[in-house]
Parts: structure tokens; sequence; C-alpha cells
């Protein structure tokens, strides 16, 4: 008898052993599989995209994108709400996810490890799979503000964004490029809609937005107070652009925003799909072609998505692409 629950006891050992075992073969294989999903050879079972807030524009485009990869290719996606850029590029390198949004430049300093990824390190899986729309720095100001110029902030309260946001390095990039620093600055750190609130009861001079046009925090002010979106000027554009290849001029039209009666000449990051470079070949191009094959779907579901083209695909793109996002784009003669 005591022999018996010896035996017993040791079986049951053995399969928590074993069990324990395969738990940590699926964190392991995380990366690899879709977020920990089996796969059907070289296919995953399934697969998710990383996007945004609910209220942003990532959520919506994200949630179309994983409905026409799901009927097109075939496999099931589904689209995750983070906090975007930065939470987004750590999520593609722990496997969590096998695509996502994100802004240009926020890519770049992931695969460098620089700026915000300096002390974890370079993110070394990430591949792009193209440019989509232009996220337009935009520097605010009351309409009746004085500042005119960037050159004007020196001295002034100005937001520059969250801490550690893409928006905080626009605002240091776009100050160096006019000999300027934080420490000129009586610098805060604030989210758009705090931002907001600061320029409406004047505790603010100017503020740093970095966001697709018309950004509903802009919106509201001009709706109360007016609102001016200052110019970075064209010598220092090209100096900006010179040394920060993800950056593209753009011009803001007239009447964009309430009290912004003369467009303005500013600059843009381009948001971005990505993809962690595990996945095959065949994979992302089968996710690529359906998703530029399908534009008309994204542009139904918003407005941003009627700006995703073609041919502007490759845009500000400083990364290298995923190769079967790159076998597509060749094929159909689109170039960097």
């Amino acid at each position: 008898m005591k022999k018996k629950k010896w035996f017993t006891g040791l079986a049951a050992t053995m399969t928590l052993a074993m069990v324990l075992t395969g738990c940590g073969s699926a964190g392991k294989d995380e990366g690899k599989q879709g977020g920990g999903a089996p796969k059907q050879g070289d296919k995953p079972a399934q697969m998710v995209i990383a996007t945004g807030g609910t209220s942003g524009t990532y959520s919506p485009l994200g949630g179309s994108m994983a409905q026409i990869i799901s009927n097109k290719v075939g496999i099931p996606t589904n689209a995750q709400t983070t906090n975007a850029s930065v939470e987004n590029m750590r999520l593609i390198k722990d496997g969590s996810v096998d695509f996502a949004f994100t802004q240009g430049d926020i890519a770049d300093y992931a695969s460098k490890g620089t700026q915000m990824f300096k002390d974890k390190g370079a993110i070394k899986n990430l591949k792009v799979i193209a440019s989509l729309y232009n996220e337009t720095v935009q520097i605010v100001v009351p309409a009746n503000s004085p500042i005119k110029t960037v050159a004007d902030l020196k001295g002034k309260k100005v937001s520059v964004g969250s801490a550690g946001s893409g928006t905080e390095a626009n605002a240091q990039q776009i100050l160096e490029v006019y000999g300027l620093k934080f420490d000129d600055l009586k610098v805060q750190r604030l989210s758009f809609a705090e931002s907001t609130s600061g320029l409406k009861d004047g505790t603010l001079d100017a503020a740093f937005q970095t966001a697709g046009i018309p950004t509903s925090a802009v919106s509201e002010l001009g709706a109360t107070k007016g609102v001016r979106v200052l110019n970075v000027d064209a010598d220092q554009a090209k100096k900006l652009i010179e040394k920060y290849p993800y950056y593209s001029s753009v011009t803001i039209p007239a009447k964009t925003y309430t009290g912004q009666n003369e467009e303005v000449k500013t600059v843009a990051v381009k948001s971005m799909l990505v993809a962690r470079g595990e996945l095959g070949e065949k994979v992302v191009y089968d996710v690529t072609k359906a998703i530029f094959e399908n534009l008309d779907t994204l542009g139904n579901v918003h407005a941003k998505g009627k700006e995703i083209k073609l041919e502007k695909a490759l845009e500000g793109v400083s990364l290298e692409l995923h190769p079967g996002a790159a076998k597509y784009f060749n094929e159909k003669g689109v170039k960097k």
C-alpha cells in the first residue's frame, strides 16, 4: 500500500513538472508565435495589432485592418487597445503582438535604443510595413498671443508634451535647430488636454502637439479663444530633416482651426505600421497586399484612412522593411 502511494505521488510530481515546463516554453516562444498562439506550419493561428487609445486614430484604423486581415488573409486577427507608440514598440520587442502602429520617429528611437529607449536598449526585431499618414508637429498659441516665431518661445511657459513622449522629443529637436534648449524655456510636460486647459486659462504661453490634423485639442482651443500655429521656417526645417530624416515638410491649410486664417508651414513625422521581424515573409506579404488593396475600407472608417496611399507607403521610412512588405512594394514599383 505504501509503495502504491509513493508511486502515485511520484507520478503526480512528474505531471506537475511537465505542466510547469510547458508553461515556461510557451513564454519563451511567445515572441515567435503571435503572442503565444499556436502555429499552423509557418502560418500563425492568430495575430494581434497594437493600436492606441479608443479616442485616437490608431484604434479605429487598427480595428479595420484586423478585419481586413482576418477576411482576406484567413488568419484571425484582433486589434488591441494600448497607450500607443512607445508601449507598442515594447510589445513588439517581447512578442506580445505581431503588428503595431507607431510614429516613425518613435520607431527610429526604438531601433537604435535612443531617447526613451536608452535604458532598455535597442529593439532588434522591429521591421517596417509602411508609412500611413502624417502626424503633424503643431506649435500652438492663442490667437491673440504676442509670440510670432519659434525663437520667441525663449523664456516662455511652454508645454512640450507628456514626459517621455514623442512630442517631447519633437519639441527638443525643433528647438535645437533654432539654437534653443529646454533650459531656455519654462518647460512643462503636459498632455494635450492639459496643455489646452493651460492655454485657455493663461498658465501656458504655448504648447507642442504632434498628431494628425485637425487635432481635437487644438480645435477646442480654436473654438474658445481662437488659435494660431507657428511656422517652422524653411531653413530650420531643412536642417531638421537633414539631421533627422524621419521628418518631412508639410502645410496646414488655412482655416483648419478657428482663428488660424493663414496656411502654416511646419514639419511632420509619419505614422507607421510595423511588424515583429520573426513573422514569415509570406504572411507579411499577404498582410501588406490585403491592406493596400482595401484602402477604400480604411477611408470609410476614418478620415485619416483616406490619406494612406500606395505611392506614399515608403515616405519617411528610415528603418529596414520587413522582407514580405519589401516584396510587395517591389512588385508594385514603389521605392523609397
